[in-house]
């Protein structure tokens, strides 16, 4: 079973990893900026910093979620090069909102349109396990036939 799930246990890695960098970002920034917690607001670097760091923490259940479904369901490496592509947008949201607010958007764009794509590799994978499994249909006979 390991030789199923190895890329994804990989890219989970990762990703904790990425989680990681990003709540140090903002332990720094709180030195730097003097902002003791609780406190979240300073200046608007600071801020930019904490709210990078808070939005890609939100979406990264979401993200594992979806990782670890479509890997199961549907295609092991498929996901996993997903995730990587998400983990690298998410690090180019990261430092873009970082430098400014503006610099967020092409990131934060393109780490949603893998995330919907996630989403629709975990739906097929799904459907044609419950297809196959409950009704005996095999989809995949159908469209190589």
């Amino acid at each position: 079973m390991l030789d199923q799930i190895h890329w994804l246990a990989a890219v989970t890695v990762l990703g904790v990893l990425e989680q990681a960098y990003f709540f140090l970002q903002v332990i720094y920034a709180r030195r730097l900026f003097g902002i003791s917690p609780p406190k979240i607001s300073g200046p608007p670097e600071f801020e930019r910093i904490f709210r990078a760091q808070v939005n890609s923490s939100e979406y990264f259940p979401i993200f594992l979620a979806l990782l670890w479904q479509a890997g199961l369901f549907f295609h092991q490496g498929l996901a996993a090069a997903l995730g990587l592509l998400y983990l690298y947008a998410r690090y180019c949201y990261f430092m873009g909102y970082k430098a400014s607010s503006s610099e967020r958007l092409a990131p934060i764009y393109f780490s949603s349109g893998v995330l919907w794509i996630l989403i629709a590799v975990s739906a097929l994978g799904i459907l044609h396990f419950f297809l196959s499994h409950y009704v005996g249909l095999n989809v995949l006979q159908f469209l190589t036939a």
